[in-house]
């Protein structure tokens, strides 16, 4: 019994406090992050200039493709004023090979079935290498048969065209029916529309190429030149039909039967 009583008279431990528990800090609703305003797609670089109308652009001046790009859009697709645009900016290499000098090239020819048109023309590059190469032998060949199919042609380009026979067709403008009741003004801008009309008939550079009605060839050598990076220009040529120039003697058929029977 006394044993039990002396463990009663120990002192029970005490119970360490309980350490108060931690006042969470109030959470704070998360601020949503202001929403993006959706980007406004970007416009096409070209603005709705075709690819095709770039590459075409980029074939006749040898430029960049950015920079035919912007000078489509300058331009409103205009692709006449965006070689204009080009130029002005000096970044039409076409315009810069204009002044080198091309001393190269081939002198090729082209013979229509049946042997009645026979065409020799020369066209020049600046490099034997260049001369050589497929392409512009091509594009000789196609010179070639351009001229056969058109036997209206008697010059390169029109500043070609010796000034006398544009004063005659000039006279001739000025002397039609047709204008004899409109006013100067007038009359003159008719007359100059028509020569330029009759000049550019003439003149090989400003006709539609046959193989391409939608491009003239002074536009098809400039693809090539931008293609192949040399300067070419048609230089000369010469046509020849058969039988042309010679004075054909007319023969009376009936009387020359009339006479080998004695009945002349």
């Amino acid at each position: 019994m006394a044993k039990s009583k002396k463990k009663s008279d120990k002192a029970a431990p005490k119970a360490e406090p309980k350490a108060a528990a931690p006042v969470e800090a109030p959470v704070e609703a998360p601020v949503e992050a202001p929403k993006a305003e959706p980007k406004a797609e970007p416009k096409a670089a070209t603005g709705g200039i075709s690819a095709a109308q770039v590459k075409q652009l980029r074939d006749q001046t040898g430029a960049g493709m950015m920079d035919c790009k912007k000078a489509l859009n300058e331009t409103n697709g205009n692709l006449e004023e965006a070689i204009a645009w080009l130029r002005q900016k000096g970044i039409s290499s076409a315009e810069k090979k204009a002044s080198r000098v091309a001393a190269e090239g081939l002198v090729g020819s082209y013979i229509h079935t049946g042997g009645r048109v026979g065409v020799l023309v020369e066209v020049n590059c600046e490099t034997d290498f260049v001369a050589r190469r497929d392409e512009f032998q091509e594009l000789v060949r196609n010179v070639a048969m351009q001229i056969a199919a058109c036997p209206n042609v008697e010059y390169v380009r029109v500043a070609d065209i010796p000034q006398a026979f544009v004063e005659s067709e000039k006279a001739i403008e000025m002397s039609r029916d047709d204008l004899g009741n409109k006013p100067e003004a007038i009359k003159a801008k008719i007359i100059e529309g028509r020569i330029e009309k009759r000049l550019k008939e003439i003149a090989l550079l400003d006709q539609p190429y046959v193989k391409d009605q939608s491009i003239t060839v002074d536009e098809m050598v400039k693809q090539v030149s931008g293609q192949i990076g040399e300067k070419i220009e048609v230089r000369r040529f010469s046509r020849f039909v058969l039988g042309e120039g010679i004075e054909k003697k007319e023969t009376d058929f009936a009387a020359e039967v009339a006479a080998q029977t004695g009945q002349a």
